[in-house]
């Protein structure tokens, strides 16, 4: 279920909210400058889609918004706990991070945990089947998949170079509940 749960970040054990509401999810984030959309697929996607498949069920939603933002590169990326590769994936994007442009991700199937630091707040956005989120450009975020991941999302950029991180060295994302985890009370 996506959720939206904004924790201070000095007291992560005590949350300021929690919510599933898809429409107060989107205006708490729109408040602070991030997209969260809800999308529907064109045509049901078989469980063996193939990366054309999806890209052709969102085509519409990927073109509208490639076209409104200057998206250039789109691809798929699908992790399933059968990955051999998976924590190392996983740690890949575990650390606090910014990115020079917008990271955008909707999630086709499965689901994943991206933390927001804004301020003195931190704002995980569980992500499951139909959610858009685009994080903007230079907000220091982080993600996770979980320790048996299981997801696939579309990915746009801008850069043709697609997913480049700046890491911080903050060590804020280790204070914070993980993708999973419940907060401690």
């Amino acid at each position: 279920m996506t959720t939206l749960t904004i924790y201070p970040d000095k007291d992560p054990a005590n949350p300021d909210l929690v919510t599933s509401d898809p429409a107060e999810i989107a205006a708490a984030l729109n408040k602070v400058g991030v997209l969260f959309e809800r999308w529907k697929a064109g045509a049901e996607l078989a469980a063996n889609a193939s990366h054309e498949d999806i890209l052709a069920a969102y085509k519409a939603e990927v073109d509208r918004l490639s076209a409104a933002e200057g998206y250039q590169t789109i691809d798929v990326m699908r992790i399933t706990p059968d990955n051999p590769n998976k924590q190392a994936i996983r740690t890949k994007f575990l650390d606090e991070h910014t990115h020079d442009e917008d990271e955008v991700r909707f999630f086709v199937e499965g689901s994943g945990a991206f933390y927001l630091h804004l301020g003195d707040k931190v704002y995980q956005v569980v992500c499951t089947r139909d959610d858009l989120l685009s994080v903007p450009a230079g907000t220091l975020h982080w993600f996770d998949m979980g320790p048996e991941p299981n997801f696939t999302c579309i990915r746009l950029f801008i850069s043709p170079d697609g997913w480049v991180a700046n890491f911080t060295g903050d060590k804020i994302a280790s204070t914070i509940p993980a993708f999973g985890e419940s907060v401690a009370a």
